[in-house]
């Protein structure tokens, strides 16, 4: 039994080492504060990741969430799913374009086209924070990691970066640790409709992986926060949180007496 014990208090401790994040990073004030409009405000005829939903954001005074993939010429276009299918109705991927391209494609059924990361950056040029999703496809978590960092070299104004996927802020602690780095996640075990073999789901879920990215901050589904792995990484070891994706003036609240940074979506706060 003192064996058993033995073995019991270590697994504990390991999983408790295995939580710890990176604390400390000054840059983290600058995104305090601030309500985050996911995707833009958007809605009411607005699409989402749109120029026109980052304006809107802009002028409300609010800082947004967009998320980044990687381009066939190595550039970088602003959109949430790989496929064109749900938000331009073409059944192409956004990898296998390049930037020329953009122009042949509408959002929504609107005249808003897909922006390049570049027009994101200079439309903020500082004036509210930026929380970034690294979208990996196809293994390229390096090469757009990379991208992403490099246009951000001459940008003034405050931002973080985050993913689902670890590889990319693994890539980041290593390449480019002076970057806010964030590590996002829900709830995957629940996920019925998640392809992912469980023994996946369950390390995304845990954020055991920590211990290897050292994110300043977790961003994690609402709904899903009440966990106790989330408990030890904001309340044990201290590392910033970040909750999403908020409907409502109730859920908005909530999160901001919690110590949450909010992403809200169809309402303003």
């Amino acid at each position: 039994m003192i064996y058993l014990l033995i073995v019991l208090i270590i697994i504990c401790l390991l999983y408790l080492l295995s939580l710890r994040g990176r604390t400390g990073h000054k840059g983290l004030q600058a995104l305090q504060g601030w309500s985050y409009a996911h995707r833009g405000l958007h809605g009411n005829g607005v699409p989402e990741n749109s120029m026109k939903a980052f304006r809107l954001a802009l002028e409300n005074g609010y800082g947004i969430e967009l998320d980044v993939h990687l381009m066939a010429d190595g550039n970088l276009a602003v959109i949430h799913d790989a496929s064109l299918k749900r938000t331009a109705g073409a059944d192409v991927k956004i990898e296998d374009l390049v930037t020329a391209q953009l122009q042949d494609y509408y959002l929504e059924g609107t005249q808003e086209q897909i922006p390049e990361f570049r027009q994101v950056l200079e439309l903020f040029d500082g004036k509210a924070p930026l929380i970034i999703e690294l979208k990996a496809e196809r293994n390229n978590h390096a090469a757009l990691s990379d991208a992403v960092c490099k246009m951000l070299e001459s940008y003034n104004g405050a931002y973080c970066l985050e993913s689902f996927d670890p590889r990319c802020i693994y890539w980041l602690r290593k390449n480019r640790p002076q970057e806010i780095r964030g590590q996002l996640s829900q709830n995957f075990v629940k996920n019925k409709s998640s392809k992912l073999p469980f023994i996946l789901k369950w390390v995304l879920t845990t954020n055991i992986l920590n211990f290897l990215t050292r994110p300043d901050f977790i961003s994690y589904q609402f709904c899903d926060r009440k966990r106790l792995g989330v408990d030890i990484c904001r309340k044990l070891w201290k590392i910033q949180g970040v909750t999403w994706t908020l409907r409502n003036l109730d859920e908005h609240k909530d999160a901001v007496i919690e110590n949450w940074l909010p992403i809200f979506e169809f309402y303003k706060p």
